[in-house]
């Protein structure tokens, strides 16, 4: 398992890499937000289970937007494989099924991206655990 976790993360690498030289730094940063949006609104629920959000909202400056969008529709897709891989290296539980939600924005505080996180309120993790 811990080769197959080296792997994955040497692969994660690459992919940031190969997508920073792209569309430039923008999307490694996003990655990070959101990996960090992840982290700091983990639940402990018990020993073997840790719980996160499931719902993500991205909000991407006009500019931003548009240069990711440039580069294909999958922006949205690969954001949200990215915060799978992560979760899977954390050993975190979703709290319902995963959904990245992007939109543009003009009233970004940074100017850049703004990344928020909530559970869905008509999915409880005891439903999604017993659907399983």
């Amino acid at each position: 398992m811990g080769a197959l976790s080296g792997l994955e993360r040497a692969l994660e690498q690459r992919w940031e890499a190969l997508w920073e030289r792209v569309v430039g730094r923008e999307p490694v940063e996003l990655l990070a937000a959101l990996r960090r949006e992840c982290d700091e609104h983990a639940v402990v629920c018990s020993e073997n289970l840790v719980v996160v959000p499931n719902a993500y909202d991205v909000e991407l400056d006009a500019s931003v937007h548009d240069e990711l969008s440039r580069h294909g529709g999958r922006v949205g897709q690969d954001l949200t494989d990215s915060l799978v891989r992560h979760a899977e290296r954390k050993g975190y539980a979703w709290a319902g099924p995963l959904t990245v939600h992007i939109t543009r924005s003009r009233e970004v505080p940074n100017g850049r991206y703004r990344v928020a996180s909530t559970v869905m309120r008509h999915v409880s993790a005891q439903g999604f655990e017993a659907a399983r």
